[in-house]
């Protein structure tokens, strides 16, 4: 999947935001925000999300002219900050959603918030791919050999994730129906539990985080088959993208979007917000502080990130139908 970004209306929105920023204090009374912002992470302090959201906070407090904190609400896959996020309504709170906060709804109906009814946008922040590891001992090394190999075994290829309806959990279910092969997904309580498993063996392969597998396949102790970016990844030369290998369907990138309960925040905060977003992620600053957590800036505006959101619920509801795929 293309994660693209629009020319025109990122200049169009850096535009605004300029606008915003020459003038933070001058705003007229009762201009929003009229108080400190707080950006929800739902996930605990230290991961991607948390650092995305600590540097986004700093920059967007400078051109709101307010403070802007990050709370962090970990538990429950992110549901317990996402739901969190959709029931406050003091019109000052945002919410740094993933993957998951769609994902979670069709695991769980009864998760206490729907994305598309609770939220609306303020735009995307980061997007972030995933790897496609062998352990170093695997006899496959590609795509086409790991596909070979799940034919050939009597049993199905084991699948490591840090979650039942995980990214990484999605991914293999993805692989699995592309490739026709029989695959039992084995789930962690994280990636650090998973790795040392992988590493040794016990498990087949898995779509994992970039940051997290880094280490392991410049020591040689895991082995990268493709990137699942619409662009080779710099850190690893000469891994093939998934698209490359003529599966764009395992385009399954991790994202971090900026969005806000929806009804709650007037329309030109909303649209403050918006630019402001975009004239950060296109500042020297977040490029550089990204990259340090392999993470790359993402642009779109309000209503293209509405789409995208939309279409990633559908894309993860075909694979949770088709593969079976059920709450534990």
């Amino acid at each position: 999947m293309d994660f693209p970004s629009n020319r025109r209306a990122v200049l169009g929105l850096l535009a605004a935001a300029g606008l915003a920023l020459h003038h933070p204090r001058g705003q007229a009374a009762g201009a929003w925000p009229g108080k400190a912002v707080r950006i929800i992470v739902p996930f605990a302090p230290g991961g991607g999300a948390d650092a995305s959201a600590r540097v986004l906070a700093e920059l967007l407090g400078q051109g709101l002219g307010q403070a802007v904190i990050v709370e962090n609400k970990p538990g429950a896959g992110s549901a317990i900050g996402v739901a969190a996020a959709a029931q406050s309504k003091d019109g000052h709170t945002l919410l740094m959603a993933s993957n998951s906060m769609v994902i979670n709804p069709l695991l769980n109906p009864q998760i206490g918030y729907d994305p598309a009814r609770d939220f609306e946008a303020v735009g995307m922040v980061s997007s972030q791919p995933l790897v496609l590891v062998v352990p170093a001992g695997s006899a496959a090394r590609s795509m086409a050999d790991l596909v070979a190999l799940g034919k050939r075994r009597a049993g199905p290829l084991t699948a490591g994730n840090s979650g039942n309806g995980t990214l990484a959990h999605i991914a293999s279910e993805i692989f699995a129906g592309q490739a026709g092969i029989a695959v039992t997904p084995v789930a962690y309580k994280g990636e650090s539990a998973l790795l040392p498993e992988m590493i040794s063996g016990l498990i087949d392969f898995g779509f994992l985080n970039l940051p997290s597998v880094a280490p392991h396949i410049q020591s040689g102790r895991l082995r990268a088959l493709a990137v699942s970016s619409p662009q080779p990844v710099p850190e690893l030369p000469g891994v093939p993208t998934v698209r490359a290998l003529g599966q764009p369907a395992l385009e399954v990138q991790g994202w971090a979007a900026l969005l806000a309960p929806r009804g709650s925040i007037p329309a030109e905060g909303l649209a403050r917000l918006e630019g402001l977003l975009a004239q950060a992620l296109a500042s020297q600053t977040v490029k550089r502080r990204f990259a340090a957590t392999n993470v790359a800036p993402f642009v779109l505006d309000r209503a293209a990130t509405a789409r995208f959101l939309q279409d990633e619920a559908a894309r993860y509801a075909a694979v949770v139908k088709a593969r079976g795929i059920r709450a534990e």
